[in-house]
């Protein structure tokens, strides 16, 4: 699999490109919303880049330091590494790199996120050896 800076670099072309922090965490809202997933799904912090290349729906975010985030209502713990990217599509973000999710004790690469079209009031989270967690789709949404 390519690192993140080849994949960054070959979607570069073509692609928007954002640097103020509150810019790129409402665009990040924004294409969350677009395709369906929800809008707090990616708690960045001090963001200083993120791209979006509309044609091949690949999404990079660059951050100045890596975050811990407490998803409140299902009490459970995730990671977002300084540099993170996945493919965008319709309900699901596939071949994520940067993302980890704490399951007991141990820290889990997640791969995927996915809302099935049985269960759209559900998001899975996908580990890249194919192992799915369920959890509300509210979950992860801003409040209003």
């Amino acid at each position: 699999m390519a690192s993140q800076q080849e994949l960054i670099a070959t979607n570069k072309g073509g692609a928007e490109i954002f640097y103020e922090d509150a810019i790129c965490r409402q665009k990040i809202n924004e294409l969350l919303v677009q395709n369906r997933l929800p809008n707090g799904l990616l708690p960045l912090k001090n963001v200083t880049e993120l791209g979006y290349n509309k044609s091949t729906g690949f999404l990079w975010a660059k951050q100045q330091e890596k975050v811990e985030h407490k998803f409140a209502a299902i009490s459970k713990i995730s990671s977002f590494d300084q540099e993170l990217c996945a493919f965008m599509e319709d309900r699901k973000m596939s071949k994520i790199s940067g993302v980890k999710a704490k399951v007991l004790m141990v820290w889990v690469t997640v791969g995927e996120f996915a809302v099935d079209d049985k269960t759209p009031d559900k998001l899975d989270f996908i580990t890249a050896i194919g192992a799915k967690k369920s959890f509300p789709f509210s979950a992860f949404e801003l409040p209003k």
